[in-house]
């Protein structure tokens, strides 16, 4: 009898291991690629692929794009763009063949820059994430007359007013100062991409000091709304809408289409112990401007090479903060690395 319960232990073994959830140490969050092929896959995902190197599939129901694990715990997903990003964030969180318990998260995407806060091919890790989504609209050509747009917050009764969005979004995310802190220091000196095109766009800001710089890694805000907005009056509401939403303590620099939603999803689940809300990291490269240079038309005109420039700064300033949190998981599985008091 002994030998036949051994016998059937040692045959269920695989699947039992195999029924084991994947103990995950950093999520890193991408939104889209241009294909799914070697030949044709570019777009934020493709150098943290090829390149960190993710080389094992995952199959999430519920996720669209890739999803690839590293040998040393790193999961790598494409979340989608705009509303499915938080689709896809909801599917990780719920799927039973993962766990995230420990997990450190991390954004890595590309965005419009503020040109009064950083330049094109610049990176910035977020101390705060704000959503403009839940919003009421008034036609801009009917808007009253002492008003400077017609965007304002839900439940408020003109712009500049913050207001709650309650059923639809908490809003306003404030992310643990000391990671962002830490994130930065480790990353600051980092030299990134610069091209002749990134160059002559700089040109066009004048006005802007910061708009003139090389690219850098820096400390900066972030707004998320699904719509693709642009243009100087959009950019001055967005900065406005920060201001007022994080009670003037944080400034806008990056604008994106997901992250709102990212946060929102991971803020849900953190009620439910499911996430560390402390664990959070938002990166965003500026592939562009939020509004075209000084006197020009306020089409959008995207920089020849801005998006490339974006990709490479993503992965080389996140990817050494990835490895610092897997190295030192001895540690970080169970504190949450902080910036060294100066």
């Amino acid at each position: 009898m002994f030998r036949l319960i051994a016998l059937i232990v040692a045959l269920l073994a695989p699947s039992l291991a195999l029924a084991k959830p994947m103990m995950v140490k950093v999520v890193v969050l991408t939104t889209f690629e241009s294909g799914a092929t070697a030949a044709k896959k570019s777009g934020e995902f493709q150098a943290w692929a090829e390149r960190y190197p993710l080389t094992h599939p995952v199959k999430v129901p519920g996720i669209e794009g890739r999803v690839l694990a590293s040998d040393d715990g790193v999961l790598g997903v494409v979340t989608g763009m705009r509303g499915r990003a938080r689709e896809s964030v909801a599917a990780l969180l719920l799927d039973p063949d993962l766990d995230l318990s420990h997990a450190y998260w991390i954004v890595a995407g590309i965005a419009g820059v503020d040109p009064r806060a950083g330049s094109i091919g610049s990176a910035a890790w977020a101390n705060w994430v704000v959503d403009a989504d839940p919003i009421f609209e008034i036609d801009d050509r009917e808007i009253p007359k002492d008003w400077p747009w017609g965007l304002y917050a839900t439940g408020a009764r003109r712009p500049g007013v913050k207001a709650a969005a309650p059923g639809s979004s908490g809003m306003v995310w404030r992310l643990d100062p000391g990671l962002t802190q830490w994130a930065f220091q480790l990353t600051k000196d980092i030299e990134l991409p610069d091209n002749p095109h990134l160059a002559a766009t700089r040109l066009r800001f004048k006005s802007e000091p910061e708009a003139q710089k090389l690219p850098q890694v820096f400390i900066g805000d972030d707004l998320g709304t699904v719509r693709f907005w642009h243009g100087d009056l959009k950019t001055q509401w967005a900065r406005d809408w920060v201001k007022a939403y994080t009670d003037g303590a944080g400034v806008f620099a990056m604008s994106e289409c997901e992250d709102q939603g990212i946060l929102d999803v991971l803020d849900l689940f953190s009620r439910a112990g499911k996430v560390d809300m402390r664990r959070i990291l938002v990166l965003r490269t500026g592939s562009n401007y939020t509004r075209e240079g000084d006197g020009e038309s306020q089409v959008v005109e995207f920089t020849e090479g801005g998006a490339a420039a974006a990709f490479e700064a993503a992965y080389k300033v996140g990817q050494p903060v990835v490895k610092a949190l897997v190295s030192g998981w001895g540690k970080y599985a169970a504190t949450v690395p902080q910036a060294a008091a100066k």
